[in-house]
């Protein structure tokens, strides 16, 4: 525990950097994990080349590259999210179409909001202020290291968003009125446990895995649904578009939601290729 106290109190100084000196950071460690190391190159390509099968090798390793870069400024923005403040965050993650929550909130209706994993998803904590619902809480996946969980939930925290372990949102949602004061962030495209693979679906030209949890509890309860799509303007600074995700027909189908919200990521991951996380072992289930 005291190391992780020391190690914690030398990363809260660090972060306390201006960001134009802690990307000098993010230029070593792309040095580090693209020059050096080659941090999951195998997996990264392998990703870039079943996802685009039309590209060629050139243009896939210019896309990996890009992923390297942004992905170091992520690691350090994260970094840095231990102690930016709300302000400074407004002023680098900017919203447009947020009047599609005063609509839901209009209609009494709770809002589970969809985002994938463009980066960078973590200055999302600072998305709570610009909701009408009074209530916003973030789904995660508990870290095994219960001090770590703990800073990491405390920082998510003093921006106005309560984080819930995914184990326990289904029941915290069915237990929580629908009455328009709730909003609750999913980043959806994460892959199931192996236990929890029940259901699959077509994803950038691959049989891919996915929760369909949050599309039966939206059906059950009529939550509305919004897709956050985030684009990287320039080096740190980011813009989320918020779309609702709405019924083709009368009512949504059986994972109807499911299958709209990974036909938006795709547009996004096509318009903005680099800026996904390609490191993560997403399709290590989807011969089951």
């Amino acid at each position: 525990m005291q190391m992780n106290s020391i190690f914690y109190f030398i990363i809260y100084q660090f972060s306390r950097l201006p960001l134009s000196i802690l990307y000098v950071l993010s230029d070593f460690l792309f040095f580090l994990l693209h020059t050096v190391i080659g941090y999951r190159r195998r997996v990264i390509r392998t990703n870039l080349e079943n996802s685009f099968p039309e590209k060629s090798a050139k243009e896939i390793k210019a896309i990996q590259k890009k992923f390297y870069a942004n992905f170091c400024d992520y690691l350090i923005e994260t970094l840095k999210t231990f102690s930016i403040s709300q302000e400074e965050l407004d002023k680098r993650f900017t919203y447009s179409n947020l009047e599609v929550f005063d609509k839901i909130k209009a209609e009494n209706r709770n809002v589970i909001m969809m985002a994938g994993h463009m980066f960078n998803w973590e200055w999302f904590v600072g998305t709570a202020k610009h909701l009408p619902a009074k209530n916003t809480v973030a789904v995660y996946h508990k870290i095994g290291n219960p001090f770590w969980n703990d800073k990491i939930n405390k920082m998510r925290g003093k921006y106005g968003t309560e984080a819930i372990d995914m184990k326990d949102v289904l029941r915290t949602m069915m237990k929580t009125p629908n009455d328009g004061n709730s909003a609750y962030l999913f980043v959806a495209d994460q892959s199931p446990k192996k236990s929890a693979v029940h259901y699959f679906i077509d994803f950038l030209n691959q049989r891919t895995p996915a929760f369909n949890g949050f599309d039966k509890i939206a059906q059950r309860q009529n939550l509305g649904v919004v897709y956050c799509k985030t684009e990287k303007i320039k080096r740190g600074y980011y813009h989320t578009t918020f779309i609702e995700i709405e019924p083709k027909g009368e009512k949504f189908e059986e994972n109807e939601i499911v299958h709209q919200f990974f036909s938006l990521l795709t547009q996004t991951i096509q318009e903005h290729p680099d800026n996904w996380l390609w490191s993560h072992k997403r399709w290590k289930f989807a011969k089951m």
